[in-house]
């Protein structure tokens, strides 16, 4: 059951945090939490994979000033193993993290290239009734010419899991359309017990990767592996659509932002204010100018100079056409 405003809930929030890009987008995630939730009492783990088999090179975060930012902020490291994914599906990440999380409490995931905007501690969370984020574009399926549509390849994975299918329609969309179909961003998603959520997840991602159903011959699961199988994991735990209020996350409270460079190309001024507010201090700054897509983005105000190329008011439909004006006029990182 979701909390009463008089009731705070009691959480933990988890990203995933490895060397490289998502090391440095923790620290500005842990950053925007602290400063715009001073309400939120739970835990934050930033959870990091560890050196195996199914990783070329050790994934773990090996810069000790990231580190000491990270836990001075209050965030808890939290290793875990890649045993079906790693390397070649890093992804997975979100899938096999939720082995490591405390069994039996509630938890929210966000990607690590989100940013928090306001208060965590006031998102009225059913955590009996899972969703994910719904800022999404019709990425998969790609139904072919004379293959099945939309309906015959997303019934063929409810039907393997033994999953009823019509209740997770959309029946205000048209037959056909993609958004007639469950089907998420993974950028944040939550639910009661990260086990029993994480027990799913991975046993359907590991079956549609290995034997998916021969209606699915024609489609391509990397990257879209942990979007596939998220909405057939909320929907067999009870969830659906729209268990959250509107405009909360992915709205007021938090923005997946994806890259620097979009999040200055298209989300709104206070995102950008929030950005700039929680990168300003000096233990932060100098964690982060090591850098080079942040330094010059932010502390070199390269992004500035990227927002002024766009009318918010007037963004193209899709995001493929922000990056190219950003490629084209020399903005884009990564």
């Amino acid at each position: 059951m979701a909390a009463t405003p008089e009731q705070p809930q009691n959480f933990n929030v988890v990203i995933v945090g490895q060397q490289g890009r998502l090391s440095f987008e923790a620290v500005i995630f842990v950053a925007s939490l602290r400063a715009m939730s001073p309400n939120f009492k739970g835990r934050i783990f930033v959870a990091e994979p560890q050196a195996g088999p199914l990783w070329d090179k050790d994934p773990a975060i090996r810069s000790q000033p990231i580190r000491d930012v990270l836990e001075e902020m209050g965030a808890e490291i939290l290793p875990f193993e890649s045993r079906h994914f790693g390397q070649t599906y890093p992804h997975g990440n979100k899938i096999e993290l939720l082995h490591a999380l405390p069994k039996g409490e509630p938890f929210v995931f966000f990607d690590t290239d989100t940013l928090i905007t306001g208060d965590l501690a006031s998102v009225p969370f059913d955590f009996d009734r899972p969703t994910a984020s719904l800022r999404r574009e019709g990425t998969w399926p790609q139904p072919q010419l004379y293959g099945p549509g939309y309906a015959g390849l997303w019934k063929s994975l409810y039907d393997k899991f033994g999953l009823e299918f019509e209740s997770s329609l959309d029946l205000s969309q048209p037959d056909e359309y993609w958004q007639r179909y469950l089907y998420f961003n993974a950028g944040f998603f939550f639910y009661k017990c990260p086990h029993a959520f994480g027990d799913l997840f991975l046993e359907y991602a590991l079956a549609i990767r290995d034997t998916p159903p021969v209606e699915l011959c024609a489609q391509v699961f990397d990257p879209w592996l942990d979007q596939v199988a998220l909405p057939l994991v909320i929907h067999a735990l009870g969830g659906g659509r729209n268990t959250l209020p509107d405009g909360l996350l992915d709205g007021a409270i938090s923005c997946h932002y994806r890259f620097l460079p979009l999040l200055y190309a298209r989300e709104s001024d206070h995102a950008v204010a929030v950005l700039e507010q929680v990168t300003t201090p000096n233990k932060i700054k100098k964690v982060l100018k090591a850098y080079d897509p942040i330094k010059r983005m932010i502390y070199q105000g390269r992004g500035a100079k990227a927002r002024a190329l766009f009318d918010r008011n007037n963004l193209p439909r899709k995001e493929q056409a922000l990056r190219n004006q950003l490629k084209k006029n020399g903005y884009w990182m990564r």
